[in-house]
């Protein structure tokens, strides 16, 4: 297979995977790093070329976006877009050592928000006397230590988004899934400019361009399985995508 199929092909997956329940970076970043970029750059890239994926996921779920407790869409996206900017000035300003050893680390903490994330939050709101409720404030500056995460790495983040509206407001994933959706796609927004105009990820146009354009295609297709494949088989699609790749990192930080 071709660098440049591989690379589409991720690009698909990952905007797929983002639009139906997360896990996007698990594809994307691999790949990338697979066809010779080093991982902050890879990072930086898959974040960029995710973006157009979740803006189409976004417009074709606009008419189904919900109220998150008694914050404005309005409000919970500026939280997410200062986050995820944060989040990339966070990776564009430490050493690349950091988050090279840092990698397999966040992917194996994001497989375990994946297999257990929904059950631990669901389980907590059902608890005995449970009331779920939560400040405007406060919700704000949990999308926003969410949205930082999100900027400087992504795996996940939108499960975690999920778990903090179930496990704090009630609020039920696949109703809230539209949102989600609107809050990465904000969070991935201002991270992609800053990654855009400080990190070297315009150094491989190409690679940068046709994941952009696979990622496009899989979040507007994935937008549209959400609504109609079983939310039991896409996660499991996600989940072991997830494991394989944290396997995967672990094994190879442990040959190098």
């Amino acid at each position: 297979m071709s660098e440049l199929l591989l690379v589409l092909l991720a690009g698909v997956a990952a905007g797929v995977l983002n639009a139906v329940g997360g896990g996007g970076t698990f594809v994307a970043l691999p790949a990338l790093v697979a066809v010779g970029l080093p991982p902050v750059t890879a990072n930086a890239a898959s974040t960029i070329a995710l973006v157009p994926g979740s803006v189409a996921g976004a417009w074709v779920c606009r008419r189904e976006i919900p109220q998150v407790g008694t914050v404005s869409t309005t409000e919970l996206s500026t939280a997410s877009a200062l986050g995820g900017g944060l989040g990339a000035g966070l990776l564009l300003a430490l050493p690349s050592t950091t988050f090279d050893a840092a990698v397999p680390w966040l992917l194996a903490f994001a497989t375990l928000v994946l297999a257990f994330g929904r059950r631990a939050s669901a389980a907590l709101s059902r608890g005995p006397g449970r009331r779920p409720g939560m400040g405007p404030r406060a919700l704000l500056l949990g999308q926003f230590l969410l949205s930082v995460y999100g900027g400087y790495f992504g795996g996940a983040v939108g499960i975690l988004m999920l778990a903090l509206w179930g496990l704090t407001l009630g609020l039920d994933p696949a109703t809230a899934n539209p949102m989600r959706i609107v809050q990465v796609a904000a969070a991935y927004l201002s991270a992609s400019a800053l990654f855009l105009l400080a990190s070297d990820a315009l150094a491989t146009p190409l690679f940068l361009t046709t994941m952009l354009t696979g990622a496009l295609a899989g979040g507007y297709l994935g937008a549209h399985l959400a609504l109609r494949l079983p939310a039991r088989a896409l996660r499991t699609i996600v989940l072991t995508t997830a494991v394989t790749m944290t396997a995967l990192y672990f094994l190879r930080a442990l040959d190098d």
